[in-house]
């Protein structure tokens, strides 16, 4: 239900409908939050953290619920109950120089694994570590798909039915 506003000049200025890139202005960073076409449907638009870089080892673990990049484990501190869903906690996790919450629920996961990621392509997951449709379900993200940077909710609106909420209007981070 977010509306985001969205940097399509952020990683390089592309043609319209054959999606080429003509100037490059920059590269995905792990941390930034993109919008993507979606690699099983290319029509479609999604919305993920970039987790791994060309050529990164990426790992999950689902017991531990921890991600090692290049093996250097991702510092991750619980901040406690996450109060708008159950059996659910909030933490804080450090990628790079970018700090944002995640989601991870007690008794549920995701997949999990060891992927490494291919030249010109990028590792997303969700957020919410354990709910999220992400590049351990369906692969990595090439760099031609990559729409552009999300840096701001605008609005929020959950139905046609609903008032739209600007309470979450803001930065992303």
């Amino acid at each position: 239900g977010d509306f985001i506003f969205v940097n399509k000049f952020s990683y390089g200025l592309r043609l319209p409908v054959l999606n080429t890139k003509i100037v490059d202005t920059g590269e995905a960073q792990r941390g930034d939050v993109v919008v993507f076409r979606y690699p099983s449907d290319p029509s479609m638009n999604y919305i993920k953290r970039v987790v791994g870089l060309p050529g990164d080892v990426v790992e999950y673990s689902v017991t531990q619920k921890t991600l090692t990049i290049n093996g250097v484990s991702m510092p991750l501190s619980v901040m406690g109950d996450y109060p708008e869903q159950a059996d659910t906690d909030l933490a804080l996790e450090t990628l790079g120089a970018v700090e944002n919450e995640v989601l991870l629920r007690r008794h549920r996961s995701m997949e999990g694994g060891v992927y490494r990621v291919p030249d010109g392509h990028y590792f997303m997951m969700g957020d919410n570590r354990d709910n999220s449709s992400d590049s351990r379900i369906w692969g990595q993200v090439p760099e031609r798909d990559i729409v552009g940077r999300a840096f701001a909710i605008w609005m929020h609106w959950d139905s046609i039915t609903s008032i739209p909420s600007f309470s979450r209007v803001g930065l992303i981070k």
